[in-house]
């Protein structure tokens, strides 16, 4: 279950931000490297006053371009590995929908997470406030998906422990008892809030995503030592999430002011963590 690509780590340049376009760097990493890809691209046309989210003249063009970092990304997948794709519905567009649908029929279909931001972004008078975005999981074939439900339990509070104990239905008191102290199982459906802008998390990146919805990610889908691999690294968040749960990563960032970024962010985050 937990096998190790061929290409020795010295190889690898290990926990570095790599400057540059996407598909061009991934091209140069072997194949079959990661475990695990968390990947928060533009979602084209969500944010528009961010150039990098309006630089395609039509969906078109940016659903063939998300077909060719998915698949540059899914080549550096181990056979099972993950590839996390988060992704929004704007008001003015539905892209979201055709990048699922022609992943999912190239590629093999593991889960749809929900993303609940608790808080909505009131940008709609003609329907229901949005609150949500969707995660998008891939996985590689050839071999089975690592795994770690336990390391993403959600802890049960007192009452709630209290009244399942009493439960009659469960013969095994003992081994209930075990189960709710470890916490229930986390579901597809996440309620996180969304970095605003007096958060202490916030590191200057327009869409930054909150670190708690990264180490779910990286905690329940890849191991320590497992490379994990962030093709859009922003203000460093999946490098710090890594990082601090040992497992090694490679950054990719084409902005060079979001590169500095990630690199200051990293090295403070894990200074104040040591």
């Amino acid at each position: 279950m937990n096998s190790k690509p061929e290409t020795p780590d010295s190889q690898l340049p290990l926990n570095s931000v790599l400057c540059g376009e996407c598909v061009a760097v991934m091209a140069r990493l072997p194949a079959g490297c990661a475990r695990l890809v968390v990947a928060d691209p533009p979602y084209f046309q969500v944010l528009r006053e961010q150039s990098w989210d309006t630089q395609w003249p039509d969906m078109d063009a940016y659903l063939q371009w998300s077909a060719r970092w998915i698949e540059a990304a899914m080549r550096l997948l181990l056979p099972g590995g993950l590839l996390y794709c988060f992704g929004q519905l704007g008001k003015r567009e539905h892209a979201l929908l055709h990048l699922m649908s022609q992943s999912a029929r190239r590629w093999q279909f593991h889960d749809l997470i929900i993303w609940d931001r608790a808080v909505g972004y009131n940008e709609r008078s003609d329907s229901f406030t949005p609150a949500y975005e969707m995660i998008l999981v891939l996985r590689c074939e050839g071999g089975p998906v690592y795994f770690d439900k336990d390391a993403v339990r959600e802890p049960y509070d007192a009452a709630t422990k209290a009244l399942y104990a009493r439960d009659k239905r469960y013969k095994d008191a003992a081994a209930r008892q075990a189960h709710l102290e470890k916490g229930k199982y986390a579901t597809n459906l996440w309620r996180i809030p969304s970095l605003k802008g007096a958060s202490k998390e916030k590191a200057g990146h327009p869409s930054q995503k909150p670190r708690a919805a990264i180490e779910r990610i990286v905690a329940s889908s890849s191991a320590p030592g497992d490379l994990v691999i962030d093709p859009f690294l922003g203000s460093g968040t999946t490098a710090v999430v890594a990082q601090t749960l040992g497992r090694p990563w490679i950054g990719i960032e084409q902005s060079e002011e979001y590169a500095a970024l990630a690199r200051r962010r990293i090295s403070s985050q894990l200074a104040d963590d040591s």
